[in-house]
C-alpha cells in the first residue's frame, strides 16, 4: 500500500499567511505592548529583590551584632562568675588561713542514775527529783559555758526497760536526765563503757535515742562523731577497751582514719580502759593510747579506774590516762572524791593543729559536801590547800609512768598561759572487770 502525501503547496500558503501578519500594524504594536509589559514585569521582580536584599542585610547586621552582644554578654556572665569564684575562693583562704582557738574540757564518768538495790533516799534519783536537773552541775556550769566544748562518759542508761543484766551494778535513770547534761553545758559524751548495756541492748538504743532528741552528741564503739565548733571540724572517737583489750587496735584505726575521711581537723579518743582503783596504767593504756597519737589523735583521755591517773605527753600530744569519776551516780560515799576538769587550748590554721599543748588542770571534788563525807552529786572545783593537793596527787601519778619520750608533764592549774608537757611507756597492770565504786 502507498502513502499519499500532502502537496508541498499547502504548506507554502499558511507560512506566507504568517509572514504576511507579522508585517501588520496590528502585530507590531501587540509586540509593543507584550515587550512593555515584559520589561515591567522584569523592573518589579528586579525591584522586590533589591529591597529583600536591603532587609536581608539589616537582618544580618542586626542578627550579626545580637551574636556579637551575646558573646560580650556571656563572657561578662563568665568574667562575672569567675570574679564571684575568686572572691569565694580568696575568702576561704582568708577565713582557712586565720588561726583559731578551741578549748575543750574534758571529764571523767557521769553515772546519771542508780542502781536499783541502792537507798533510794540517798541515790542521784531522789537528790532530782528534790532539787531538779540544774542542780547538778550549777557549780562548774560557769567553766563549761566558757569553753567551746565539753565531752564527759556517759556511764549508764537512759530507759524505762526491766531488762536488767545479770551484773553486781547495774544503773538507769529516766530520758528527762539528759537535762542535766544540757542545763550543765554539756555539748558531748561518749557511751562505750562497761554500763552501757547495763539493761541490754534495748537500755542502750533507749539511751542513744534520749541523747539524739536532747541534742547531745554522742559517739563510741563503731558510731564516730564530726562536730563543727567555731569553723573547725573535731572527730571525736571512743573505744571501749575492758573486754578485748589489744583487740581493740584495728576498731581504733579504722574510726581515727572514718573522721579524717569526714574531715576533721582536730581529733579526740577517748578510752575506757585499765584497772578500778589502780594509780598508774598498764601496758594496754600505754600502747593503744600511744597508738591513737600516731594514727592522728590531737588528744587522748580515758576513764574507768574511778581514781585519777598521771598524764603523758607522747610526740606532742596529751594522753589523760584517767579523770576519775564526775557527776557519779555510782556511789553515794565513794572512798575518793578527788578529780578534774581537764581543758586543753588548740590553735589551729592552714597548717593544722599548732605544737602549742595549752592545758589547764583545774581540780575538783565529786561533791560539795566531800568534807562531810558523802556524795551530793554535785562536783565542785577546789580552792587553795585542796586544790594543790589534787594537782601534787596528779603530778605523783605521771611520775610513776615510764614515758616514751624522757619528758615529764606538770599539772598546773593556768589562767590563760602555758603548761608544760610529757610523754611515757608504762608497765602491767591488772585488768578486772568493772563494778562501780
Amino acid at each position: 500500500m502507498s502513502i499519499q502525501k500532502k502537496p508541498i503547496r499547502g504548506r507554502s500558503a499558511a507560512s506566507r499567511k504568517r509572514k504576511l501578519l507579522r508585517k501588520s500594524r496590528y502585530y507590531q504594536k501587540s509586540c509593543q505592548k507584550l515587550y512593555l509589559a515584559a520589561g515591567v514585569g522584569i523592573f518589579v521582580f528586579v525591584f522586590i529583590l533589591i529591597l529583600a536584599g536591603i532587609k536581608g542585610c539589616g537582618n544580618y547586621r542586626h542578627a550579626k551584632k545580637a551574636a556579637s552582644d551575646n558573646v560580650i554578654s556571656m563572657k561578662a556572665t563568665q568574667d562575672l562568675a569567675s570574679d564571684s569564684a575568686d572572691t569565694k575562693e580568696a575568702e576561704n583562704t582568708v577565713t582557712m588561713s586565720a588561726p583559731v582557738t578551741l578549748t575543750l574540757s574534758v571529764v571523767g564518768d557521769c553515772t546519771l542514775g542508780t542502781d536499783e538495790t541502792f537507798d533510794y533516799s540517798t541515790s542521784l534519783n531522789a537528790y532530782y527529783e528534790n532539787n531538779g536537773a540544774a542542780y547538778f552541775l550549777q557549780n562548774v556550769k560557769s567553766i563549761f559555758a566558757a569553753d567551746d566544748l565539753t565531752i564527759a562518759n556517759f556511764e549508764g542508761t537512759l530507759t524505762e526497760s526491766d531488762a536488767r543484766e545479770d551484773k553486781t551494778f547495774a544503773f538507769k535513770g529516766p530520758a528527762e536526765f539528759t537535762s542535766i547534761l544540757t542545763s550543765g553545758s554539756v555539748e558531748a559524751v561518749t557511751t562505750a563503757n562497761n554500763h552501757s548495756h547495763d539493761y541490754g541492748d534495748q537500755g542502750y538504743e533507749d539511751t542513744i535515742a534520749a541523747l539524739d532528741a536532747a541534742g547531745i552528741v554522742n559517739f563510741g564503739y563503731d558510731k564516730t562523731a564530726v562536730m563543727d565548733v567555731k569553723g573547725v571540724k573535731v572527730g571525736l572517737v571512743g573505744i571501749y577497751e575492758l573486754k578485748d583489750h589489744l583487740e581493740r587496735e584495728q576498731q581504733l584505726k579504722d574510726n581515727i582514719a572514718k573522721v579524717k575521711a569526714e574531715g576533721a581537723q582536730l581529733i579526740v579518743v577517748i578510752f575506757h580502759w585499765g584497772n578500778e582503783k589502780e594509780t598508774c596504767p598498764d601496758s594496754n593504756q600505754t600502747t593503744l593510747g600511744r597508738l591513737a597519737i600516731d594514727e592522728g589523735a590531737d588528744l587522748v583521755c580515758g576513764h574507768h579506774p574511778h581514781v585519777l591517773q598521771g598524764i603523758e605527753t607522747y610526740k606532742g600530744k596529751n594522753i589523760v590516762y584517767s579523770l576519775g569519776n564526775f557527776c557519779f551516780g555510782g556511789n553515794s560515799s565513794p572512798s575518793d572524791m578527788d578529780t578534774m576538769i581537764y581543758q586543753q587550748t588548740f590553735t589551729i590554721d592552714q597548717n593544722g593543729v599548732k605544737t602549742d599543748n595549752v592545758t589547764n588542770i583545774i581540780p575538783c571534788s565529786i561533791s560539795s559536801a566531800a568534807y562531810e563525807g558523802y556524795n551530793n552529786y554535785q562536783p565542785t572545783p577546789e580552792e587553795g590547800d585542796e586544790a594543790d593537793r589534787i594537782l601534787s596527787k596528779i603530778n605523783e601519778r605521771t611520775a610513776e609512768i615510764s614515758t616514751a619520750e624522757g619528758t615529764t608533764f606538770i599539772a598546773e592549774t593556768n589562767s590563760a598561759d602555758d603548761s608544760k608537757s610529757t610523754d611515757t611507756v608504762a608497765d602491767d597492770s591488772s585488768e578486772d572487770e568493772n563494778t562501780a565504786e
